[in-house]
């Protein structure tokens, strides 16, 4: 197929550049610079420059597409409501370029999503509408898709980790250096569910040759490992003393990581599993924080 793919140049989609023509397809890749031109072409693809900013750009792209895979996202998060927001426009967008075909489009969003509740296991067949996540935005401006009649599926993520870098943990890291210390919030026995880098592209990959209409797929490789587990892996790569913060410091402490350091956010991928034959072998969450240079 002839894939559109946003955010092209970014982490999960520098792998996932690979991933898809090692596979046979052609991948159309988004980009914004010079740089990102010329990494997108030495690895075999072909350049579409645009940005989140100018949905039209991205739409006409799509439109010559036979498939449209978007995991672009500004990761801006002191600006995290304005920029989910922004990602469910571009979604629409995406979707009206696919509109009247069976042509799929994969979206991206959390698997905290799938989550009925504070603390319970995410699943793939869970749509919590009232999640206070803003990132909900994506999965309701896929929900108006699909009920347009666009092929669009789900592919939730996890903290998606290598030796480089892991979601939110590696704003933790920052901030670990800035304060002096590795800290978690209370216990530290909430959990982040995790990915590998490369077990996601393959997830991507696997769930935009499905087609199916509606499907949510989870790119989980460990359901749960505790923030008090990462916190001593920082401490350790950062030979920085581990540390408690009371949830009334928090805010203080982790800045505008406040509202994630004491999430609880376990994650299946059961679901995904059985359904499309994925099956994660990368590194664990620690073996890759243990692994990266500091």
């Amino acid at each position: 197929m002839r894939i559109f793919l946003t955010g092209a140049t970014g982490f999960i989609g520098s792998a996932l550049v690979p991933e898809l023509i090692q596979a046979g397809h052609q991948v159309v890749g988004v980009t914004r610079s010079e740089a990102g031109a010329e990494a997108l072409a030495a690895a075999g693809a072909e350049v579409h420059r645009g940005t989140l900013e100018e949905p039209e750009g991205l739409r006409d792209g799509a439109a010559k597409a036979d498939a449209v895979i978007h995991t672009a996202f500004d990761h801006d998060f002191s600006r995290f409501v304005e920029n989910c927001e922004k990602d469910s426009h571009v979604i629409a967008g995406l979707g009206a370029a696919l509109a009247g075909s069976d042509r799929p489009l994969v979206i991206t969003s959390g698997v905290g999503m799938g989550s009925p509740g504070h603390g319970q296991l995410a699943v793939e067949d869970v749509f919590n509408a009232s999640h206070p996540n803003p990132r909900i935005a994506s999965e309701l401006a896929g929900n108006a898709l699909l009920e347009a009649g666009v092929n669009l599926s789900v592919v939730r993520l996890p903290q998606v980790h290598n030796p480089v870098k892991q979601g939110l943990i590696s704003p933790l890291i920052e901030i670990a250096r800035q304060k002096g210390v590795s800290a978690y919030v209370g216990e530290g026995r909430n959990r982040y569910s995790a990915g590998h880098l490369l077990d996601a592209a393959r997830l991507y990959r696997l769930a935009v040759e499905k087609r199916q209409p509606g499907a949510r797929y989870h790119a989980v490789g460990e359901e749960g490992v505790e923030v008090r587990a990462i916190a001593e892996a920082l401490g350790r790569g950062l030979n920085l003393p581990v540390v408690s913060i009371p949830p009334e410091k928090a805010a203080e402490h982790f800045g505008w990581m406040a509202m994630f350091a004491p999430m609880d956010l376990p994650a299946s991928s059961a679901l995904t599993q059985a359904r499309l034959g994925w099956h994660p072998t990368g590194p664990t969450l620690i073996a890759d924080l243990d692994a990266m240079r500091y």
